[in-house]
C-alpha cells in the first residue's frame, strides 16, 4: 500500500465507521486506491453475524452488481476497437431477428435506447431469471416504454444484451470473455460470477423497524451476469479502478476509455450532477467530476469511483440491501485524500531541444481579438489561451505535413493548424481552425488588411 498520513487514516476511518453506524449496515468495507495500487482499506461491523465482530477486510466478496455493467461496457469498446462493431451497429444487425429495431450500440451503453428495465416475466418478484435463449426471446417482448435519447433510462435489460453481444462476437461465453480480456491481465483473481467460495461478507437486509437483519439469498441471475453478476473484493476493485484511472493497452486503450467518459445523456436533469458516457456513470461533486458505477443486489450495496485527473478512487462495500448512498461514501473517501493528503505533483521535466519548424511560432498570437500563448513542451507544440482556467488543458498539436499540424487534443480538437512563411522562412500567420492568427491584435473589420 501506498503511504497515506496517519491522521488522514484515521479519518477515513471513522467516514467508514459512521456510515456502518448510522446506516445500520451488518458489514462495511470502504478503500482507497491511488498511485496504481490499493493504498488503505478498513472494516467496520460484521462480516458474518454468527461471527460478530470479526468485520470483512480488503479480501471480502461482495456482490458488486451493476458495477458488472462497466467491465461488459470496456469488453464492447474492446470489440469495437478491433473493427467486430461499430457503435451505429443495432441490435438487430448483431443479433439478427430481432424485432426491435433502430437500437444502437452506443445507446445500449449509455442507457438511451427507452427499452423497459428488467426483462420481461417480473423476474424480481419471481426471482427467476432468464436463460441466455429467454433472453433473447423475451427481447421481442419487452416494451420500448420511451424514445431514443428522449431521456435517461436505466435498463438491466439492454446490458443483459450487450452480454449476448459480447458472446456472440467474442465466441465465448461473456464471463470467459471479460475473465480474459479484464480479469486475468489485471490480475482480478477474486471477481467471479457469485461467490467463490473464499472470505466473503453475508448480505442482509435490515427492517426499518426492528434492529434484527434478515439473511438475504444468494441469487443466480442466468443471462443478467453480463448487467448484474459480479462478486469481487476491494483489493480487486483497487485494481480495477487503477485501470479506469490509466489504462494499459493490453485492455483498452486510453483513447477509447476517455472516449467512455465523455457525456452521453444527462441523467440528473435537474442539477446536472449524474450523466452517463459509455457505461460508466460520471458523477460531479463541486467541481470535481468522478467515474465508476453503483452496484445493488440483495443483501450487497457497493460503489467504485475514479477521480481519473488525480488517479484517486474510493471503494465503498456494504453488506446491507438498504444501505447509505454507496457512492457518497466512495467520493467522501476520495475528497478526504485529495484535500487532507493530495500526492505531490509530478516532477518537472526538462527538455532536450526545440525543434527547428517551431522557431518563429513560439509566442503569443492574437485570434478574435484574443492572445493565445504557443509553447514547447518535450518536442511537442501546443497553445492555451493566459485566461484559461489552471485545470483546463491545452490544445496539442500533431505534424501531419511541412507547416501544417493536427489539433489532437484539447481546444479545437481535431482541426488543423497552418503556419504561412514568407520567402525568408520567417511565420506571419497562423490559420487554426481557419481562423487566422497574427502577432498583433486585430478587430474583425481590420483582418482583410492583416
Amino acid at each position: 500500500m501506498t503511504d497515506i498520513a496517519a491522521q488522514t487514516q484515521n479519518a477515513l476511518t471513522n467516514i467508514v465507521a459512521e456510515r456502518q453506524s448510522k446506516g445500520r449496515v451488518p458489514g462495511v468495507v470502504g478503500a482507497v486506491a491511488r498511485a496504481g495500487s490499493l493504498a488503505w482499506s478498513t472494516g467496520a461491523g460484521s462480516a458474518d453475524l454468527g461471527n460478530p465482530g470479526v468485520p470483512p477486510t480488503a479480501d471480502s466478496q461482495f456482490l458488486i452488481a451493476s458495477q458488472s455493467k462497466t467491465l461488459t461496457a470496456v469488453t464492447i469498446m474492446a470489440l469495437r476497437d478491433e473493427g467486430k462493431l461499430s457503435l451505429d451497429d443495432t441490435v438487430d444487425k448483431l443479433i439478427p431477428g430481432s424485432k426491435h429495431e433502430g437500437i444502437t450500440v452506443r445507446q445500449m451503453l449509455s442507457h438511451a435506447t427507452g427499452m423497459q428495465r428488467e426483462p420481461v416475466g417480473d423476474v424480481w418478484d419471481l426471482m427467476k431469471f432468464p436463460s441466455r435463449d429467454e433472453l433473447v426471446a423475451g427481447w421481442d417482448d419487452a416494451e420500448r416504454v420511451g424514445k431514443p435519447h428522449n431521456r435517461f433510462h436505466y435498463s438491466n435489460l439492454v446490458f443483459s444484451m450487450l452480454g449476448e453481444i459480447v458472446a456472440r462476437l467474442d465466441g465465448r461465453p461473456w464471463y470467459d470473455a471479460i475473465k480474459a480480456r479484464i480479469l486475468d491481465p489485471l490480475e482480478m483473481r477474486r471477481t467471479t460470477v457469485g461467490m467463490d467460495g473464499g472470505p466473503a461478507q453475508t448480505g442482509y437486509y435490515v427492517p426499518p423497524w426492528t434492529d434484527v437483519p434478515v439473511q438475504e439469498p444468494l441469487l443466480d441471475i442466468g443471462a443478467m451476469d453480463a448487467c448484474g453478476g459480479l462478486a469481487s473484493t476491494a483489493e480487486d476493485l483497487a485494481k480495477w479502478a487503477m485501470f479506469v484511472a490509466n489504462p494499459i493497452d493490453e485492455v483498452l486503450s486510453k483513447d477509447t476509455l476517455d472516449e467512455m467518459c465523455q457525456v452521453q445523456i444527462m441523467a440528473d436533469v435537474d442539477r446536472w450532477q449524474l450523466a452517463f458516457g459509455l457505461g460508466f456513470m460520471l458523477l460531479r461533486r463541486g467541481d470535481r467530476l468522478f467515474v465508476g458505477h453503483d452496484g445493488g443486489m440483495p443483501g450487497h450495496i457497493t460503489s467504485t469511483f475514479v477521480h481519473r485527473e488525480s488517479g484517486t478512487a474510493g471503494i465503498a462495500l456494504f453488506g446491507s440491501t438498504s444501505a447509505p448512498a454507496p457512492s457518497a461514501l466512495a467520493t467522501d473517501l476520495i475528497i478526504k485524500v485529495l484535500e487532507d493528503d493530495p500526492l505531490p505533483p509530478e516532477p518537472w521535466v526538462p527538455g532536450t531541444e526545440v525543434p527547428a519548424e517551431f522557431v518563429g511560432v513560439l509566442g503569443t498570437w492574437f485570434t478574435e481579438g484574443s492572445p493565445f500563448v504557443f509553447s514547447v513542451k518535450n518536442g511537442v507544440l501546443q497553445a492555451k489561451s493566459p485566461a484559461a482556467a489552471e485545470y483546463q488543458s491545452p490544445a496539442v498539436f500533431e505534424r501531419i505535413a511541412d507547416d501544417t499540424y493536427r489539433t489532437v487534443s484539447g481546444r479545437e480538437t481535431g482541426e488543423l493548424l497552418q503556419i504561412t512563411r514568407d520567402p525568408a522562412g520567417t511565420p506571419t500567420k497562423l490559420h487554426w481552425a481557419t481562423y487566422l492568427c497574427t502577432r498583433q491584435p486585430f478587430a474583425f473589420a481590420e483582418l482583410g488588411k492583416a
